[in-house]
């Protein structure tokens, strides 16, 4: 069952480009890519794929110097298969394993630039550190994540449903019963998150149960391959910092951990490490003072976010068997849900050739603490967004924070249906809260 996703059109549009540069489809372990190349290769007359994991023998064929039209003799030998440049893709999959090979992607640009080359990699970041020449400016890199909401609904067959979603606006609300169903895949989706092989056994069997049996699987690879991570650092040590990210999801980050016996040196470096295997996403806490957002970040005081909501809710160990019965609105403000939820969609809706880095402004004084989920960029202007629980609240933070740095837009977002609060703040609903970008054009902001 192929699941269709968003990156399949930025892979075509590639593949039809003139002057092409190879391609490295870079993100997690087991969240597509592999399967979104091979979706790719139906559009060539043929294909030849080598997986650097399963097949180190291929190693050789780059250990030599980087004469492209032998390397290509030789894979054609190996794989028996005429490689024709125009008609041929040539896939080479997780080729962190073969830093040779990366290091030749360069050379397909200057040397063989009509043929068509995809490398993938879970670990890559790893691997550059052994390469001296990565060819900055002759390899195209493309970022790829799991599943996002927009995906989930369609793998459940509910595609016209959601284009009739996106009708609403600020001013006209989606109807009742129409966002009530919005929400329902939105519960679905919190549950068994964006990991291809947790979204196609539950469209398969509509068994939320099939959806964690296959988060389990992928938890244990995950860690099986923290000892790759780094060889001085212990791979308990890796695990027990993952453990510590689900613990703390959704507040300042606190790398010291006694009862661990962790420095916070220590967990520093772990949590560099997750990050570099994109296992996790780090929140960093700026001022907020102007674009870009990242030149004033406050070092050392951040959060991080699990790679996914169904894996984090497994991960975490809870009985949720309670909580599928409950309303969508009363599951959703569950614990850090809405939050994560909504900073995975952020990193989602950005475009897949830059790594949307994510923030949030938080201001401690005597008198009193203010802080707002994220800010982001929309325009040329800092736009604040705030993570509701429910549909009351103050929204003091937020306040504070508009008046502070004189902004004149924000976006509330919670299982609330679409509305204006004045005319500055604008209510988006949680599930469509990575297309917020569309929604303010759309409103003539």
């Amino acid at each position: 069952m192929y699941l269709k996703r968003e990156i399949d059109r930025h892979l075509e549009a590639w593949a039809s480009e003139s002057g092409r540069k190879p391609l490295l489809l870079r993100g997690a372990r087991q969240i597509g890519k592999t399967t979104a190349v091979r979706h790719l290769a139906e559009k060539f007359e043929s294909f030849i794929e080598i997986n650097f994991e399963d097949d180190a023998a291929f190693n050789t064929v780059f250990n030599g110097d980087f004469d492209i039209p032998k390397i290509l003799a030789a894979i054609e030998f190996k794989k028996r298969t005429k490689i024709v440049p125009g008609k041929t893709l040539l896939f080479l999959d997780e080729i962190q394993l073969c830093p040779r090979a990366i290091s030749c992607l360069r050379y397909f640009y200057e040397k063989m630039p009509e043929l068509h080359v995809v490398a993938t990699g879970s670990l890559l970041e790893f691997a550059f550190g052994e390469i001296a020449d990565f060819g900055v400016g002759r390899i195209r890199n493309m970022f790829m994540h799991p599943m996002s909401f927009a995906e989930f609904v369609s793998a459940m067959g509910a595609e016209v449903s959601l284009e009739r979603a996106r009708d609403a606006t600020f001013a006209s609300p989606l109807f009742p019963d129409g966002h009530e169903m919005m929400l329902d895949y939105l519960k679905s989706f919190l549950i068994v998150g964006g990991m291809p092989a947790a979204v196609c056994a539950f469209a398969q069997t509509k068994s939320l149960l099939a959806a964690q049996e296959q988060h389990r699987d992928i938890l244990v690879s995950l860690k099986a391959d923290f000892g790759k991570y780094k060889k001085r650092i212990p791979a308990a040590r890796i695990v027990t910092v993952f453990n510590s990210v689900i613990d703390q999801t959704g507040r300042k980050f606190t790398y010291s951990d006694s009862k661990a016996g962790l420095s916070y040196a220590q967990a520093k470096d772990c949590a560099t490490l997750l990050e570099m295997a994109r296992l996790i996403y780090r929140v960093d806490s700026c001022h907020a003072n102007g674009i870009p957002l990242g030149a004033d970040v406050k070092a050392n005081d951040n959060k991080f976010l699990p790679l996914d909501t169904g894996l984090y809710l497994t991960a975490s160990g809870l009985d949720i068997s309670d909580w599928i019965l409950e309303p969508p609105a009363k599951f959703i403000n569950r614990g850090a849900l809405a939050e994560m939820f909504t900073g995975h969609e952020l990193v989602k809706a950005a475009s897949p050739f830059d790594e949307r880095r994510l923030f949030f402004w938080h201001r401690e004084s005597r008198n009193s603490n203010a802080e707002v989920d994220y800010v982001v960029q929309f325009r040329n202007c800092v736009l604040p967004i705030e993570v509701k629980s429910g549909v009351k609240g103050s929204m003091k933070s937020l306040r504070i924070l508009m008046e502070e740095k004189n902004l004149k837009l924000a976006i509330r977002t919670s299982e609330e249906n679409f509305g204006l609060i004045d005319d500055a703040v604008r209510i988006l609903p949680l599930y469509f809260i990575g297309e917020y970008e569309d929604f303010l054009r759309k409103g003539s902001v």
